[in-house]
């Protein structure tokens, strides 16, 4: 844990802030603002990330992810004054901000909105953006609490407005806090209650690095879709199964169908289809056009809980996967391989998708997988080899057959 102690700040006492370091460039933020009398006055710890998109000078569309909070600093978070309710403020990289304010009425406080602005001049972030200067996206949360009560949402959920979507995860917060002690009273998040009654997947793991996982009975196959104001804009059918390596355990984990949302979004150069449940935080299927002409499988992010409740996060948004025409999707019956990391793979079952150029909420002509090809190519070569062996075999019948008519009809 990485502590920061600031000056006073007018209306607020010391800051103390706290930031804990967590799994694969996943950190997870925890502030404690106590006011002049050094009373805690608002308490907060989550987890955040944000996906940017952008238009390039190219006229073509990219998307960035934006995880690395290490560098966060907290200047402007106050515990309020008779006119301003509490505000955190958060800065962070290179020009990004994010603040949340908060409000009270009567018996209940409230998550009054959220501001999260970027610097698109930044070229290393933002490399050949069409747009310049610092763009600001805010959402009017108004999400209300009741007083004495600390707000508690370990799911993830997202706020998605224009061109960026804001993933928070882990969160608990309580602003007002009463007599210097932060509430033992939690108010749970509508997704928090509701999965308390779904039974978390337990994955099978190994007692040593050096064992392989015993196999698990194949995933079931789900079906996903995204839509947009045009209609459905992606399709996916698949079975999933998860290999994941932590501090040397391997697990295999079935993704059950029954029980993953999915969301995502569509746009005309990229595809992003998301998957969570009660163990999986969140993940993310993104989806790039090469080329003008063919879609593939650029880039999946993962972030989720393991049985011993550690977060296991990896992302890599350099692949190279599901390679197709655009306006055709992509199929492979048998069982595919996605290699995220050293530490994660995807096996994949039934597998079709279709990210871009979706008609009538249907798939298109599909093209297969060489390892489909190569069975669709093996089948009647074996067919005809079975034709040919038992043309073979009448036809030495026939001649034994004719033989042995011959030496019935000696003359005498």
């Amino acid at each position: 844990m990485v502590c920061f102690r600031f000056s006073p700040v007018p209306g607020s006492g010391l800051v103390l802030l706290c930031l804990v370091l967590g799994a694969v460039s996943s950190y997870a933020l925890e502030l404690n603002l106590t006011d002049s009398g050094k009373a805690t006055c608002l308490y907060a710890k989550w987890q955040m990330n944000f996906t940017i998109r952008y238009e390039t000078t190219s006229k073509s569309y990219k998307t960035v992810t934006v995880s690395d909070l290490s560098t966060a600093t907290y200047n402007g978070s106050t515990c309020g004054e008779d006119q301003n309710g509490p505000k955190i403020a958060v800065q962070f990289g290179s020009g990004f901000s994010w603040v949340v304010n908060f409000t009270k009425e009567g018996s209940t406080y409230s998550i009054d909105g959220i501001s999260f602005s970027y610097n698109i001049s930044d070229n290393t972030t933002f490399p050949d953006a069409k747009d310049k200067g610092i763009l600001t996206v805010y959402d009017p949360v108004r999400f209300r609490i009741p007083l004495n009560n600390i707000f508690r949402c370990n799911s993830l959920s997202t706020l998605e407005k224009d061109d960026v979507v804001q993933y928070y995860w882990d969160v608990h917060v309580q602003a007002f806090v009463q007599n210097g002690t932060v509430s033992t009273k939690e108010f749970l998040c509508e997704k928090d209650r509701t999965s308390t009654t779904v039974a978390p997947i337990t994955p099978t793991t190994t007692p040593a690095p050096t064992t392989t996982p015993i196999p698990k009975e194949k995933p079931e196959v789900g079906s996903y879709s995204v839509n947009n104001s045009n209609g459905t804009c992606l399709l996916a059918t698949m079975g999933l199964q998860l290999n994941v390596t932590y501090e040397k355990v391997a697990s295999i984990i079935n993704i059950n169908p029954n029980t993953t949302d999915f969301t995502g979004n569509c746009h005309p150069q990229s595809a992003l289809l998301r998957l969570n449940s009660s163990n999986i935080k969140f993940l993310d299927f993104v989806f790039a056009v090469k080329n003008e002409n063919r879609f593939y499988l650029k880039e999946v992010n993962i972030s989720m809980y393991l049985v011993n409740g550690s977060v296991f996060s990896i992302a890599n948004n350099n692949l190279s996967y599901w390679d197709a025409p655009l306006g055709s999707s992509y199929m492979c019956n048998k069982e595919q391989t996605v290699s995220v990391s050293g530490a994660f793979q995807i096996n994949t079952f039934d597998l079709r998708v279709q990210p871009f150029n979706v008609m009538e909420g249907k798939y298109s002509t599909a093209e297969e997988c060489s390892a489909d090809s190569d069975l669709n190519f093996l089948i009647p070569v074996a067919v005809g080899v079975a034709l040919g062996f038992l043309i073979i075999v009448v036809f030495i019948s026939y001649m034994i057959g004719r033989r042995k008519s011959r030496t019935g009809y000696q003359s005498v």
